[in-house]
């Protein structure tokens, strides 16, 4: 065990230092943020504390604005305190952890860091640089050895909520429980990746990240091939983002891009590749006309009326979209390859200008971080896993060069005159079948296979199945033995959409769970957890006019949701990602939630005319209503008005903890920080409400609003229609959602019981799918998300 960070501070209210803390307050340790006092306050201004501490409560205002969103929700402002470096800095001898993130001259951070050590002196107090390009035996100079001992490096990732990267650097005096104190901050409380880096500039990922960047640059302007082309062969196809090269500069910032370029190029004067950080003229001419990227809404690309323009290299002025035709079309048939192994095998393979570019950048690539072993890291396996944590790679330089194969791969670099180092042929000639082989990966200044550091809670779901085969299997869904009492199930579908497949496989599974095990998991793989039912097969009943058809399906999928939630065993869901209508209402039916962090979840049927048909109303609302003690005398309508809002401006929680305070999770609801260890929580989850004598809830009635409510509702919707801010149609949907939430009309004449809110729901959902606007509506979306088509 270690001590634990119970606060922390922020110096430096910039980008970084903003993010820092607001990603502190998400995890709910209470955060101070400083800054410096404005330098040109006169008169009375100098001593108005506001005035004083503007910079840091301009970055905290910016927080609420800012996209993506820094805090997971606006109540972790309360987590914020500010100051600023003239009057609040002996404030920093109560806190366990001080980031330092100020700008980055060494001079600068000196004359900080001396005043830290008197504030601290005595104390346990870890200091931490988010420094990106100093030394740490620069930064320390003159510097007591106390203080060295409690000094380190910690660099996020920006943005720091998102970006699961945190690498640490230890001085040559760093005490290992400091180091072992901030790694423990990092992993658990903050759910961070953490790779240990050498103290050099720009330490792992951007160094490595930034050569490939600007290495594909330069090759670029030498194969004559446009911004497009390149984007197009290092996004999907190469195991990167789809953002790839040049849609990823416009969202870093190209200032920022080459701030770390420049850093590169003059701090690295011993890189055999020095070369490749020297930045091309036409994007030095980019910064000085400002088109920086997003920030100033131009950069590489631009958003017109017309469309999307490209910046053309070779002129400095925007044209219109061009590039190779036949270079997209086969990137776009690579970036269907599922597995990012098999993608990249096949990317490189192929003939002409593709495979071509791609071997050239690649081979350079890997390559170069061959070479750094040693400098930048001893481990191949954290130079790896910094590439995927910090740049969103799906394989890390040297898990693609085994997807290319190892030794066909050495063979070609050589025939290439590629440089490589001794141990590279050592490896060869010692047989090694690859860097990593059976959970070893391979140590070049060893020369052997040494055991992969692991996490027994970072665990995959084959790896948890037991038996050898599924429990229950058909087209839509699997149920595993989890082990434990654990029966896993998960969808099948395109999307993990809802169909009749997955409905009749979690009944079925539920049933055999009550006999056999002590809980249900509902554990999805993929990019989202569950986009929503299967609406082709809405489009294509209504077009039938098969109302029976869709209304049988609709009480399939309600039958199912009451009998989770009423199941003699508990069960659980895990969310993340997309998380919306069906799969919402999956999360309604549960007994408990782990969700992950970024978890975007919500009731948002309304946006395609139909509204929640899977008891999605009836358990949100009857989620409002929870708390109300038997017997209180409550006028529910503010309650069913908000579930209303909630339902009829389809509100979408973009974080987990927002979906708590907006009553889509309980408070009770896990989150997981880290989705490396989202199912070994939700599995812990489940486990425990079977080991701690679950029994299902009672069914509970409710009083409602009844006919008056719905019409004062269908006021608001009528006022929203007036104002030009909705639709006749979107008024229809919006009159029905209120006379379900309401109870119909006998909703206030006694209590109404759940039965009455679903047929209400069904009967709702049913009559909405004969309506032209409707049909249009889903035909629109249909057309937009291919993935939902069968």
């Amino acid at each position: 065990m270690t001590k634990p960070i119970r606060k922390v501070a922020v110096l430096g209210a910039g980008v970084m230092g903003s993010g820092i803390a607001a990603h502190v307050a998400n995890a709910g340790l209470p955060v101070l943020l400083l800054d410096i006092v404005p330098p040109k306050l006169e008169g009375a201004d100098r001593d108005d504390p506001a005035k004083r501490n503007a910079f840091a409560a301009g970055a905290v205002k910016k927080m609420l604005k800012a996209k993506p969103a820094p805090l997971t929700h606006r109540s972790k402002l309360d987590l914020i305190e500010i100051g600023n470096f003239d009057d609040d800095l002996d404030k920093l001898a109560e806190v366990d952890l001080v980031i330092e993130a100020i700008i980055e001259r060494l001079d600068i951070k000196q004359g900080l860091f001396t005043k830290l050590e008197t504030i601290t002196e005595g104390k346990e107090t870890i200091v931490a640089s988010n420094t990106s390009g100093l030394r740490i035996v620069d930064m320390l100079e003159g510097r007591g050895e106390a203080f060295r001992k409690r000094f380190m490096i910690t660099h996020f990732f920006n943005p720091p909520r998102y970006m699961k990267l945190l690498e640490l650097v230890v001085g040559p005096d760093t005490d290992d429980g400091v180091a072992k104190r901030a790694e423990h901050f990092g992993r658990e409380i903050l759910g961070k990746g953490i790779v240990y880096a050498n103290d050099v500039p720009n330490f792992i990922a951007n160094r490595i990240g930034t050569h490939a960047f600007m290495a594909t640059i330069h090759a670029m302007t030498e194969a004559g091939l446009a911004p497009e082309d390149v984007d197009a062969i290092t996004g999907i196809p190469m195991g990167h983002p789809k953002s790839a090269t040049f849609r990823t500069c416009d969202l870093v910032g190209l200032d920022t891009l080459l701030h770390v370029v420049d850093n590169c190029h003059a701090a690295l004067t011993e890189d055999e590749e020095r070369h490749v950080f020297e930045v091309p003229p036409f994007m030095r001419a980019m910064v000085e006309k400002g088109l920086l990227g997003g920030k100033t809404k131009q950069g590489f690309y631009k958003k017109t009326k017309e469309g999307i323009v490209t910046l053309e290299p070779t002129t400095g002025e925007y044209r219109g979209r061009g590039g190779d035709s036949a270079i997209r079309s086969a990137c776009k048939v690579l970036g269907d390859v599922s597995d990012p192994s098999e993608r990249v095998r096949q990317l490189v393979a192929t003939e002409g200008a593709v495979g071509d570019f791609a071997w050239k950048v690649l081979s350079g690539g890997l390559a170069y971080a061959a070479r750094r072993v040693g400098e930048i890291s001893d481990d191949i396996a954290a130079i790896d896993d910094a590439m995927r944590w910090g740049y969103n790679f799906e394989l890390g330089p040297f898990q693609t060069w085994d997807a290319l194969g190892f030794a066909d791969t050495v063979a070609r670099m050589e025939k290439d005159g590629i440089a490589l180092p001794d141990s590279i042929s050592k490896m060869r000639d010692a047989g090694a079948s690859g860097f990593y082989h059976e959970g070893k990966v391979y140590n070049l200044a060893l020369g052997d296979y040494v055991s992969l550091r692991s996490d027994a809670r970072e665990v995959s779901l084959p790896a948890l199945r037991t038996g050898g085969s599924p429990v229950l299997s058909n087209d839509g869904a699997e149920a595993w033995d989890l082990g434990d009492g654990v029966l896993g199930v998960t969808f099948k579908s395109k999307a993990n959409s809802i169909d009749d497949d997955n409905i009749r496989l979690l009944s079925d599974a539920i049933a055999i769970a009550e006999e056999q095990f002590g809980g249900v998991l509902i554990y999805n793989q993929g990019s989202n957890f569950c986009v929503g039912a299967n609406i082709m097969f809405v489009a294509m009943a209504a077009a039938q006019k098969e109302w029976d058809k869709i209304g049988g399906v609709c009480k399939q999928f309600q039958d199912l949701n009451q009998r989770m939630k009423y199941a003699q065993v508990p069960v659980v869901s895990a969310p993340f990602g997309m998380t919306l209508g069906g799969g919402m209402e999956l999360c309604f039916g549960s007994d408990a939630v782990q969700a992950a962090c970024e978890t975007y979840s919500g009731l948002v049927e309304v946006g395609v005319g139909l509204v929640p048909g899977g008891g999605g109303m009836l358990n949100m609302l009857w989620r409002s209503l929870a708390s109300v003690p038997e017997g209180a005398e409550v006028d529910s309508y503010a309650l069913v008005t908000q579930v209303f809002k909630n339902i009829a401006m389809a509100k979408v929680a973009t974080s987990a903890e927002e979906a708590k305070q907006l009553g889509f999770f309980y408070q009770s609801d896990g989150v997981s920080f880290d989705r490396a260890r989202h199912l070994h929580e939700a599995k812990q989850r489940t486990m425990a409400l079977a080991g701690s004598g679950y029994h299902p809830p009672a069914p509970r009635k409710h009083t409602l609003p009844g006919e008056s409510g719905a019409a004062t509702m269908a006021m608001m919707v009528d006022t929203m229609v007036a104002a030009g801010y909705a639709s006749e149609h979107d008024a229809l949907i919006g009159r029905k959602v209120a006379n379900v939430l309401c109870g119909g009309v006998a909703g206030s004449g006694g209590p109404v019981s759940e039965q009455d809110i679903l047929d209400l729901e069904r009967e709702a959902f049913v009559s909405l799918c004969g309506e032209p606007k409707s049909q249009e509506r889903i035909q629109h979306m249909l057309m937009k998300n291919k993935p939902l088509r069968n």
